[in-house]
């Protein structure tokens, strides 16, 4: 069947989807709580908040997605249904630029995959009046039946905004690296090559797969590393090797950047940090390299005979198992090396988890799915790398005088910031 004629059981099966989420006995409270948290209860807002839970949320001790518990619940749907749901659970979520505007859609760019797409709108095209070639669009889309449907649109920037959809783009890199090779299997072979070059330098560089440190010496580590796999230039890395004198699991406050400065406190590094812990700097030889908060204190939890050693060591247990940033891998590579590390993180959960549940219990995802660390995907990521340079130019742009009138300024004026652009070129942009 044409995609075209499929439209209505498409949208038919998305509605039936929604009225499940706002009807089920075990996904209703839920799905309350949620919009009560995020201050929506009708309207447009609460549709796109819908889609969300929808699409991202996962339930139960299994973390089940939504589209799952689904079709779980409603064995009695038919086939054509059953596929289209599947279908569903392998939505794109990302930043898009729209190229053109078609008369059922449109074609875009994926700003995170780097790949274009040709797009079907659900919808009637009158509902985005107003969203045409060089704007940007926070969107989802899948694929059917060799077409892919734009699923909706939630956000729109104006051609103006380019830095900001580059910025949002890398924020959602850092949430969910695989976005950046899903869908895209020339993106995927790009960063596995990548990621088997870089790890044998590891190992040429350190003489191991990984290293532990003091935060203020981690940047200078992964610089020095770097500087290695580019020229080949071998610095002498050991005065930069310190262990801490106790160790001690805390909360940092740095770890909690809000969007606004996100990617200029990431780019400050660990040396930047008020506080003084252990970073491990880690390379996996799937995923890629890692720089782990607290490794050095995660391990010695499972060294010592004697835990009081460890400061809040039950906190740094359950940091490790529950932040979503640090990989099955990860898990799987700390437990190969102690015997007793099932004996204490179940005693610390009281369970009675092997590690394969453990694992299927908080790293479902990365059991499901290969995805390299965040590092090693901005490391090829042409979003990063603009963003990087938009950073970098932002810093250098001399200051602007007080008390401007911008409207008496025209657009091919000198900007008065002193740069030597055009005022449209330079701060105008801004």
């Amino acid at each position: 069947m044409p995609v075209l004629e499929s439209l209505k059981d498409i949208n038919d099966v998305i509605k039936n989807i929604a009225l499940f989420v706002q009807t089920d006995e075990f996904v209703k409270p839920d799905f309350e709580e949620y919009i009560k948290t995020i201050g929506t209860s009708n309207g447009t807002n609460f549709n796109s908040a819908c889609f969300n839970y929808m699409f991202e949320r996962n339930l139960g001790n299994e973390y089940k997605s939504i589209l799952q518990l689904y079709l779980e619940r409603n064995n009695n749907i038919s086939s054509a249904y059953k596929k289209i749901v599947k279908s569903l659970m392998k939505s794109i979520s990302s930043v898009f630029e729209i190229k053109k505007v078609t008369k059922n859609g449109f074609e875009m760019n994926n700003l995170i995959n780097e790949k274009d797409y040709s797009v079907i709108s659900l919808v009637k095209m009158t509902s985005f009046r107003g969203i045409g070639s060089g704007q940007y669009v926070v969107a989802r889309i899948f694929e059917y039946e060799k077409n892919y449907c734009l699923i909706e649109i939630s956000g729109v920037l104006p051609t103006s905004k380019k830095d900001d959809a580059l910025r949002y783009s890398v924020a959602k890199i850092i949430q969910n690296p695989e976005l950046v090779y899903l869908d895209n299997p020339k993106k995927q072979k790009e960063l596995e090559k990548e990621v088997d070059r870089i790890s044998k330098k590891f190992i040429e560089y350190f003489s191991t797969d990984e290293v532990i440190t003091l935060n203020k010496y981690a940047d200078d580590l992964i610089g020095m590393f770097n500087d290695y796999t580019e020229t080949g230039d071998k610095q002498d890395f050991h005065e930069k090797i310190e262990l801490p004198e106790i160790y001690n699991f805390f909360e940092v406050n740095e770890f909690n950047n809000s969007y606004e400065n996100f990617l200029e406190n990431s780019l400050g590094g660990f040396s930047s940090h008020k506080e003084t812990y252990d970073v491990g700097i880690v390379f996996d030889k799937e995923t890629g390299l890692y720089a782990l908060p607290f490794y050095g204190t995660f391990n010695k939890i499972f060294e010592t005979e004697n835990l009081s050693e460890i400061g809040n060591y039950e906190n740094c247990i359950k940091y490790y198992l529950e932040n979503d940033k640090f990989s099955a891998n990860i898990i799987k590579r700390v437990a190969s090396k102690y015997n007793n590390f099932m004996e204490r993180v179940n005693s610390v959960l009281n369970t009675s988890y092997t590690l394969d549940e453990l694992l299927q219990k908080y790293k479902s995802r990365y059991l499901e799915n290969k995805i390299f660390s965040p590092t090693t995907v901005l490391y090829k990521s042409k979003a990063f790398s603009k963003t990087l340079g938009i950073i970098e130019e932002e810093s250098e742009r001399p200051q602007l005088p007080e008390n401007i009138d911008f409207t008496k300024i025209g657009r091919n004026d000198p900007c008065p910031c002193g740069s030597g652009k055009k005022f449209k070129k330079c701060c105008g942009a801004r």
